[in-house]
């Protein structure tokens, strides 16, 4: 019992350390089957990233849909992160932040586009920015922006 008590510093880091590993993985498997539905319902809005449309025969209305997301890192995927660039190699936490943070935005444009009433966007661009911690080089967060031009037909 001595040895817990004085090791109690290291025992509530281990602690925290697996409820925040925990939490991060069920928070993350969580928005990755949000993401998955989404994508489903959304499948018959179509981007494309070449700047001009496909010829058509019919007129078409044109305005620009965004979608942005700021996604923040858990306190288990920056130490890997810390970890991975010390001895080097690719930082795979960090992927499926991007991952998700990419896959978001597209959602969050593809329903702007459908709320008036597109079926495509064309010129997609992304920008991605990353949101920085405390201290030097570190990561919180990343923004992404997805933005395009969305077609719909034309009204009267």
């Amino acid at each position: 019992m001595d040895a817990l008590l004085s090791n109690l510093d290291l025992v509530l880091f281990a602690a925290l350390f697996m409820v925040g590993y925990f939490a991060g993985r069920w928070n993350e498997r969580r928005h990755y089957d949000s993401i998955r539905g989404r994508e489903r319902e959304l499948a018959g809005v179509l981007i494309f990233t070449s700047r001009f449309p496909p010829p058509t025969t019919t007129r078409l209305d044109t305005g620009m849909v965004s979608g942005s997301v700021v996604i923040s890192e858990d306190f288990f995927k920056g130490v890997l992160a810390g970890l991975y660039s010390f001895f080097g190699g690719r930082i795979r936490s960090y992927e499926s932040l991007l991952d998700r943070a990419r896959r978001e935005a597209v959602l969050r444009m593809k329903a702007d586009a459908r709320t008036r009433g597109a079926r495509m966007v064309v010129n997609v661009k992304f920008q991605t920015f990353a949101i920085g911690g405390r201290g030097q080089g570190s990561l919180k967060g990343v923004e992404m922006l997805v933005y395009g031009t969305a077609l719909s037909p034309a009204r009267g």
